[in-house]
């Protein structure tokens, strides 16, 4: 979210950065009018409060001195209804401003360039030679199959499109890669491992920009006993009080929840309303969940394979920075997704995303494409950005500069390091072999239980 002060002093640069963006500009038509009206509300209240007080002064002496205090007494109460009215005017004025400020996305950092889709990122960097084979190179979704690891039809028939079971030593691999890539974040680069909840509320969806802008793109799950209550209790003929209500509501347990779409929800939130000391430094840590995304309208889009996933896991790096630091942080944490890939074996590229390609709350990201040869192109495997101030003030998470008096606005990044899913798709069309067997890279062997080839598997057959 943006800073009120910021958008009145800075409005031309403001409009100027949203449409580069591709940003709907009419949100800030409003803008001006409502400043105005919410600033005079406020200084003619200011006013009025101190004529009462005046009076109310004078009121006292008159009633000390036994004189009229009729006239008085009414004035004063004019005063105090006319500035209730105006206290109400600035507060309708500031709720509607505040609603316009969170539907705002981020501003782009200077160094992000102007487009308007995909074709309009810029390539940084490759690494590695897009792998080649002497033989036809098959998608990932052919040899999981044909392996016996990957089963994509049952799993439709256990919960319906888009998800998979995995087998033998394919679920072994995922659980190879996601170890893998813990201890790379934990032992080598510093960040602390957490286990976040993958149930969050309604706020911590608002304080990382998932809500309310995105909300088709989420799972809700629904509290049955508050929902029964809701729906019978609700209507004003039921005769319960609100009081009442809230009682009862209180007794059924928990409030309804949302799937987490991506550990950076929980783990961002961890902070929320609270002041942290960055004195020694950013605080890093390293998630790994499930990940549960709706996919709205990406219906006929990457139907076959583990591509779009309503459920995935991922290992997800998250830092709280002083806001001097983003940017070299931003630097290192891609790098540290990007060392994920080396360590593998597996080529990409580090494409900058452009103004219009850019996620609701990121002011600057990266995206890493791995080469999957099946498929005979870039895939995004993951997305590092810098939050600036954005998501912390929507999540009020602050901390304190050294020989500062009041407290300020952290600065938060995120990014996936790697989305394991992605990954494992990855390994088993890099790592294909003519006869239809993957090899397993020498950086997950120490995971894989000895094994170094991933063959047939043989786990039963119905009749």
């Amino acid at each position: 979210m943006h800073d009120l002060a910021f958008v009145r002093a800075n409005l031309p640069l403001v409009e100027e950065k949203l449409r580069l963006r591709g940003a709907d500009l009419s949100l800030l038509s409003g803008f001006s009018t409502l400043d105005t009206e919410r600033r005079s509300a406020i200084t003619e209240a200011e006013t009025l409060k101190a004529q009462r007080n005046a009076l109310s002064a004078e009121f006292g002496r008159l009633k000390r001195e036994g004189g009229d205090v009729a006239l008085v007494g009414a004035q004063t109460s004019a005063l105090k209804e006319k500035t209730e009215q105006l206290e109400a005017l600035a507060a309708a004025a500031d709720l509607k401003l505040r609603e316009l400020l969170e539907a705002l996305p981020n501003l782009p950092h200077d160094s992000v360039p102007a487009g308007t889709s995909e074709h309009d990122n810029l390539c940084q960097k490759t690494w590695g030679e897009p792998t080649t084979f002497d033989f036809p190179a098959r998608p990932h979704w052919e040899i999981g199959e044909e392996l016996g690891i990957l089963d994509f039809e049952r799993a439709a028939k256990i919960s319906g499109a888009r998800f998979v079971l995995q087998f033998g030593s394919g679920a072994r691999l995922e659980r190879a890669l996601a170890n893998f890539m813990l201890d790379l974040h934990t032992r080598e680069h510093g960040y602390v491992e957490v286990l976040p909840p993958s149930l969050v509320n309604s706020e911590s969806l608002f304080g990382t920009g998932q809500l309310p802008k995105f909300e088709s793109d989420l799972f809700y799950c629904v509290n049955k006993k508050i929902f029964e209550i809701d729906r019978d209790y609700s209507d004003p003929s039921s005769g319960i009080a609100i009081e009442e209500l809230d009682r009862i509501r209180s007794q059924a347990g928990t409030a309804n929840h949302w799937l987490i779409p991506t550990a950076e929800v929980p783990v961002t939130n961890i902070f929320r309303d609270e002041t942290i000391d960055l004195s020694a430094g950013s605080i890093s840590f390293a998630a790994y969940t499930s990940c549960y995304r709706s996919e709205a309208g990406s219906h006929g889009k990457d139907t076959r394979g583990m591509i779009r996933q309503h459920q995935f896991q991922k290992v997800e790096l998250v830092k709280f920075t002083r806001p001097e630091d983003s940017y070299a942080e931003h630097e290192q944490l891609t790098r540290h997704a990007e060392t994920v890939l080396e360590r593998l074996g597996l080529p990409y590229r580090r494409m900058l995303l452009c103004t219009g390609d850019m996620g609701f709350s990121a002011a600057k990201t990266y995206d890493l494409e791995v080469w999957v040869p099946g498929q005979q192109t870039y895939r995004e495997i993951s997305s590092c950005s810098n939050f600036e101030s954005f998501q912390a003030r929507r999540a009020n998470i602050r901390y304190k500069p050294e020989g500062a008096k009041k407290a300020e606005f952290v600065h938060t990044l995120n990014g996936s390091g790697l989305a394991v899913g992605r990954t494992y798709l990855a390994v088993l069309e890099n790592y294909q072999q003519a006869d239809g067997s993957v090899r397993i890279p020498l950086a997950l062997q120490p995971y894989m239980n000895g094994e170094t080839v991933i063959t047939k598997q043989s786990l039963g057959r119905t009749l």
